[in-house]
């Protein structure tokens, strides 16, 4: 009786146990499919069957689906239940465990295990070395590496890769120039890793990497050739990115290595090759991702294009993927198609931020404010928060004061104000809409500072005709220590000349040999230009010709100079010399040499010029190159040509163009012409005193005694004063 017992007992035990080894594979069969929670699921069922009691492979397999999870609430559990039933020191399970505290970015529990751990083995110290210096900790993983009594390949990418991800450059450059010093062989992960972190900065190293890749027949690995690819987008060498990509034959390249090219063709701006690339990928049988729609998108600039591309992510079902709808938002936007660009935004079911971010964007890039606040509003009833990016794009967009006094509110109210951007945003869209105080206010109530901060405010006080108080406000920024850049002494340059405050500008002058700013070459054009309108021409001269880098601004300036100093003749040599050198002129460049011709009288020069902006280097005259024109030909006393010029279709006349005719028939005398342009100006202009005077003027001239004296009186009747005139030049 007691034998038939026992050989119950012993056929239920192995029964249970050819079950439990089953039950095992098929846990070990979800997590390789990657169905873990599938295998959580069963091993719960496992755990609580009466007749079977979960081993050391089952525990393991749970614990792998719980890592890739990355759920630490059930790594908790499954972590007591290892060690109620004795199961931790088994490595497998210690290391699986180490796996799901690491993923789960909790370094002190991986810490703990590891310390539990009797005998680490080489899969232990990669996964603690791994996790510390992914998770920050590098100080602690290079201690740790330091005591190990061997180290393998493993081990020395755990270290590399980990501090590549983390940003702790230097540390993973010398790990890997120490790697090599000792001569431990490289594999495909040490070389990606390393190849990752070259900017253009480390090319020559990057180079060298790259042959030692070729020297150690690694070339054929995707992760090596991604590597190279993403190294030599970001020093903009796309020939060699183009000859990794084709360098062995017979390569087959996969999906993630397409989508290295396009993603680094559109970076590059070479739109027309990254579309090329993303057919070609297709060519060779590889269905684009999402990744891959995501890249082409930001890159279309054709509306057909576009249209094709949204076509085929809908029919391969990436409509509801919200990452390819928001690229697909923008791709409509840059087309200049915000109606299907709202369509896609409106069929997006699952809407993040950035969906809610990029229509405000489109909007606000078209000048349309009140379109990106209506967004704004149905984001707030939808329960979504916004971010900087959000209000950003509001206040760039904003078309009145009382928008942007609403979305302070909001800022406010999330809790954004802390946020320095969005600050600054404030305060820029306060001084643009005129609103100076409330910018120097909230300026002064901000917990942090930078120098963005600094140079809105300053540039603030300058757009709003505070000139005085922006030069005060650099003085407050220089004793506060900080430092300016380059766009703090361009502005308060340009206040400088603007008042000519010539000793002011040159103060700032001084600062920039100091701090040596000397050889900027925007800081140096604005030199000229602050010279220039100080009267002090040979210094503008010196600035120039010692100038090593000259661009259009430069030349520009240079002549501009020269016209606002009476200087016409040099001011055309100045252009001349131009033309001959590498650079090319603009529309500025003409504006400026026929103003010189202008203030000089160089009608033929003038009349010259003008031509050759229009057959030589084919620039459309506008109406400042009109308005010079015409000025030119009226000092000259060529006032029918002028009449006949005015009266062609193709200007486009204003206030200023009739303002140079006017002063050019008052200067010679034109009773006819300077009346009728007179009676051009009353139209915009009848409060004007400066009409009334200069037509007064006229018929004084031609000895109208009896209307110039009704035109004085009916500037006492309207009751418009002519302001004294006064001079603006410091020293």
């Amino acid at each position: 009786m007691l034998r038939g017992v026992g050989f119950l007992t012993t056929t239920i035990s192995g029964n249970c146990a050819n079950k439990l080894i089953k039950l095992n594979r098929q846990l070990i069969k979800l997590t390789r499919s990657e169905q873990y929670a599938g295998a959580l699921l069963l091993f719960s069922q496992i755990n609580s069957s009466p007749h079977l009691r979960p081993d050391h492979y089952t525990l393991s397999a749970a614990l792998t689906a719980c890592a890739n999870l990355r759920d630490r609430s059930t790594g908790n559990q499954l972590h007591a239940n290892a060690i109620r039933a004795g199961l931790i020191f088994f490595p497998h399970v210690s290391n699986t465990l180490l796996l799901v505290y690491a993923k789960s970015q909790d370094l002190s529990s991986v810490k703990r295990v590891f310390n539990e751990i009797e005998s680490p083995d080489d899969y232990s110290w990669t996964t603690l070395l791994s996790a510390c210096a992914k998770l920050g900790d590098v100080e602690y993983a290079c201690q740790m590496f330091d005591k190990m009594p061997q180290r393998n390949v493993a081990v020395w990418n755990a270290m590399i890769t980990g501090c590549a991800e983390n940003g702790s450059d230097e540390i993973a450059f010398r790990l890997f120039q120490k790697m090599h010093s000792l001569g431990v062989g490289r594999d495909n992960y040490s070389l990606a890793s390393v190849l990752s972190l070259c900017s253009l900065e480390l090319l020559d190293f990057g180079l060298q990497v790259h042959s030692l890749v070729i020297k150690s027949g690694l070339l054929a690995k995707t992760s090596v050739i991604n590597a190279l690819l993403t190294m030599y987008f970001a020093c903009g060498r796309i020939g060699d990115a183009h000859g990794v990509f084709e360098e062995e034959k017979g390569i087959v390249h996969d999906q993630i290595t397409y989508n290295a090219m396009i993603a680094g063709l559109v970076s590059m701006e070479r739109k027309e090759d990254a579309f090329l690339m993303f057919k070609n990928m297709q060519s060779a049988g590889l269905w684009p991702t999402e990744l891959s729609f995501v890249s082409i998108m930001s890159s279309s600039y054709c509306l057909r294009d576009a249209i094709q591309v949204h076509a085929q992510a809908i029919k391969m079902s990436f409509e509801d993927c919200t990452s390819v709808s928001n690229a697909a938002i923008t791709m409509y936007s840059n087309c200049g198609n915000l109606n299907a660009a709202r369509v896609v935004f409106e069929r997006l079911i699952e809407k993040d931020n950035v969906s809610w971010n990029t229509m405000i964007t489109s909007y606000a890039n078209e000048n349309l404010g009140r379109e990106a606040i209506l967004v704004y509003s149905h984001m707030q009833r939808e329960g979504a928060k916004p971010d900087e990016f959000t209000i950003g794009s509001l206040l760039v967009s904003s078309e009145s004061v009382v928008n942007v006094e609403m979305i302070h509110a909001a800022v406010v109210k999330n809790a954004l104000l802390l946020k320095v951007e969005v600050s600054n945003a404030l305060l820029s869209a306060f001084s643009r809409h005129g609103y100076i105080n409330q910018a120097y206010r909230l300026f002064y109530t901000m917990n942090t500072k930078n120098l963005i901060s600094w140079n809105t405010l300053i540039s603030g006080y300058q757009l709003n005709g505070f000139p005085v108080q922006g030069l005060e406000q650099f003085s407050v920024l220089v004793l506060s220590g900080f430092i300016p850049n380059i766009f703090t002494l361009s502005i308060v340059l340009n206040i400088c000349a603007s008042i000519s405050a010539l000793r002011h500008g040159k103060q700032v002058h001084a600062y920039t040999l100091k701090v040596h700013y000397s050889l900027e070459t925007s800081l140096n054009n604005a030199f000229i230009t602050l010279y220039a309108k100080c009267g002090d021409l040979c210094s503008s001269l010196r600035i120039f010709h010692k100038m090593t880098s000259k661009d259009t601004v430069s030349w520009n300036s240079m002549i501009s100079a020269y016209a606002q100093n009476g200087e016409g003749r040099e001011g055309v040599r100045c252009f001349e010399l131009m033309q001959d050198s590498d650079t090319k002129p603009d529309e500025a460049t003409f504006t400026a040499v026929l103003s010189a011709c202008s203030h000089s009288g160089l009608v033929n020069d003038g009349c010259r010029i003008f031509n050759s902006m229009v057959s030589t280097y084919g620039i459309e005259p506008d109406v400042d190159h009109f308005s010079c024109l015409i000025d030119i030909l009226g000092r000259a006393g060529y006032l029918d040509e002028t009449e006949r010029l005015i009266s062609s279709k193709h200007v486009d006349i204003n206030s200023g163009v009739w303002w140079t005719l006017f002063s050019s028939c008052a200067a010679h005398g034109n009773l006819r012409l300077g009346r009728v342009v007179a009676g051009f100006l009353l139209q915009t202009e009848k409060h004007d005193p400066a009409v009334y005077v200069l037509l007064s003027k006229i018929y004084a001239d031609a000895g109208k005694w009896t209307e110039s004296a009704d035109v004085r009186e009916l500037i006492k009747k309207l009751g418009v004063m002519k302001q004294p005139g006064r001079s603006w030049i410091r020293s």
